[in-house]
Parts: structure tokens; sequence; C-alpha cells
């Protein structure tokens, strides 16, 4: 079996997430982007119109062997608020929807799955609205966003750790 696994998450604005998630041991790459929607190449300007159906999206390359999928879908609930449609924070639109882009069956099996387990939890005290849809396309974002947090420490982010138990 493959170490190294991708997964695509949109849990709003991804400059947070990608904090969050890039000190997560296991995750061996991350890279702040675009997905699901219908430009090809598109640009932040772009997307931040909220027209092009694009979700600011996070790449994740991780090693199997060392965080399993599951384990960074329960963190995703974690660190967004996931009962909110088109909304983080301040963030207001489509482009901040919560979106799983799963690349495979056995992705789609275990994203379904960790839903469930958070649902049930009624930990989010609301249904998630998180969509599951299919991978389709990635497009990264400028330079200047990428390991944006990293770069400017006192950047906006709506994303913080919650202490939710979640099922898990």
């Amino acid at each position: 079996m493959n170490q190294l696994q991708t997964i695509y998450l949109a849990g709003g604005c991804y400059w947070g997430m990608e904090e969050l998630f890039r000190v997560i041991p296991g995750v061996t790459k991350t890279q702040v982007g675009f997905s699901g929607g219908h430009i090809a190449n598109v640009s932040y300007r772009e997307v931040t119109t909220g027209t092009t159906g694009h979700a600011e999206t996070l790449m994740i390359q991780f090693n199997s062997e060392q965080v399993t999928l599951r384990h960074l879908l329960f963190e995703f609930f974690r660190l967004h608020n996931p009962t909110k449609l088109n909304q983080q924070g301040n963030d207001i639109g489509t482009q901040y929807r919560s979106v799983i882009f799963y690349c495979n069956e056995d992705q789609k099996i275990i994203a379904e799955s960790v839903i469930d387990k958070v649902n049930e939890s009624g930990d989010w005290g609301s249904p998630l609205v998180t969509e599951l849809t299919p991978f389709n396309n990635f497009y990264p974002a400028e330079e200047k966003h990428q390991k944006y947090i990293m770069k400017y420490p006192d950047g906006y982010t709506c994303h913080f750790r919650r202490d939710l138990v979640l099922g898990e």
C-alpha cells in the first residue's frame, strides 16, 4: 500500500486550515488552492467574487503509516464549524463552504463513516452541512497565500482546534 496519500478539504479560509493541519504529525505537505468550481486555473481574486463555484481548499499529503485519514477528518471537524452553510467566522460565501473532496472510493467510505460519527455525537448541536464530493481539480493559490500564517503570524484566521469528542 502506498504510504503517501492526498486529501482535499475545504472549511472556510484556507490560511487557518493550513496552519493547523501542517503541524499534525504524519502530514508531509500542505498547499492552499481552489477546488470544486467551473473555471480552470482560477485565481484568488476570481474566487473571492463567489461566482466561480470554487471553494478555498487545502491539499493535505500525509503518510498513512503515521496518521490515518480518519484522524485527519476528525481534526477537520474540530477545526471549523461544519454546521454553517457557506460561512466560517466573518467569511461568507460559497467559496467558504465545508467540503471533503475524496480521491477514491476508500476515502469516500471513510469520510461517510466520520460524518455519521460526528453527526451522531451531537457535539455540534446541529447537523453537518459538509459536502462529500469527488475530487476533480485543484488549482494552487498564488505563492503569497501559501503558509500565510507562518509568514504573517498575526494574520487573519477564524480557525482553532475545539476540544470535542465527535464520536471518535
